[in-house]
């Protein structure tokens, strides 16, 4: 691997494979993409991060899976954050929101420090739900755990330990940067993939390399993960070169919604005439999605046609 060999430093999945123990990474960066999705709501700062680690950790988990369709993360609690959803396609479009109550937002912040608002605090109990849809032909599949663990990233782990069996580890950050403050992520993935035909190397090698590369892994910085001057290539040189790290090609992402006006008429379809008549304000009928924030109006002659189809 070259450290100095360049790639984009925004927007992308850069997978990754260490050798010779067969363990498989992926290094997500997230750096217009995630600061457009948050910044098309109005959130108070804890959501938005919050919400940003959701959507980092839904496409650093949607990079290790092989699917054609959508991945979608989502959690619900008691808490603060009553929900949060994040999914990401398999051509790498993002989206996410979140629900809030402003009231309870407003106690937690006044009880606690910046520094103490995990995930008990915000989101509260309940539980982080993953699915794959990859169309109608298809069986979805789901997996759900309670929310366990302090951060998003804990949560994850507890779902590797009791549902998948996976051994996998994760870190994540978030935040602003440079003079605009404009929002940032990043994220790092590794997993044991156990070779075909097995490893080239004895057990107690495999599992000192396994240690050994989270240690690594784990020594990477929250600032390290989102500083748009340091590059993949040269993040993942910095951790694994003494192990052999093999970068490969880069997936891109961007935020794109799937909300359209055709996909919005189709919903109204499914209304009756009274309900209709019930959401019409002044007039019209105004729907706005709640991913992206885009309103879409519907007048009197619109909602005529939508009846008598």
């Amino acid at each position: 691997m070259n450290p100095s060999s360049h790639t984009a430093p925004d927007d992308l999945i850069q997978p990754f494979r260490i050798d010779p123990f067969a363990l498989r990474g992926r290094l997500v960066r997230l750096g217009p993409t995630i600061d457009r999705i948050l910044s098309q709501h109005d959130y108070p700062e804890p959501v938005a991060a919050m919400l940003g680690e959701a959507i980092t950790l839904a496409v650093v988990l949607a990079g290790a899976l092989k699917y054609d369709g959508i991945f979608t993360l989502q959690t619900k609690g008691d808490g603060p954050i009553r929900m949060m959803v994040a999914d990401v396609s398999t051509e790498g479009a993002i989206r996410g929101y979140a629900q809030y109550d402003a009231a309870k937002l407003e106690t937690v912040l006044a009880r606690a420090r910046a520094s103490c608002l995990s995930v008990p605090l915000l989101v509260g109990a309940g539980y982080i739900a993953f699915t794959v849809d990859q169309g109608e032909d298809t069986d979805r599949y789901q997996g759900i755990v309670e929310l366990a663990g302090s951060t998003l990233t804990e949560c994850a782990h507890h779902y590797f330990r009791q549902s998948e069996q996976l051994q996998a580890g994760i870190k994540l950050s978030v935040g602003r940067a440079g003079h605009r403050g404009a929002w940032r992520a990043g994220g790092l993935m590794l997993q044991r993939v156990p070779p075909e035909g097995g490893y080239g190397v004895i057990a107690d090698d495999v599992e000192d390399g396994w240690r050994r590369a989270m240690v690594l892994m784990s020594s990477a910085t929250a600032a390290e993960l989102v500083d748009p001057d340091l590059s993949p290539h040269r993040l993942l040189f910095r951790l694994f070169h003494e192990d052999g790290v093999r970068v490969y090609d880069t997936h891109s992402l961007e935020a794109r919604c799937r909300c359209s006006r055709e996909r919005i008429e189709g919903i109204l379809r499914l209304f009756s005439p009274d309900e209709l008549d019930e959401m019409r304000q002044e007039g019209v009928t105004t729907v706005t999605c709640e991913f992206c924030n885009q309103s879409y109006i519907f007048d009197e002659a619109d909602l005529d046609r939508i009846r008598a189809a």
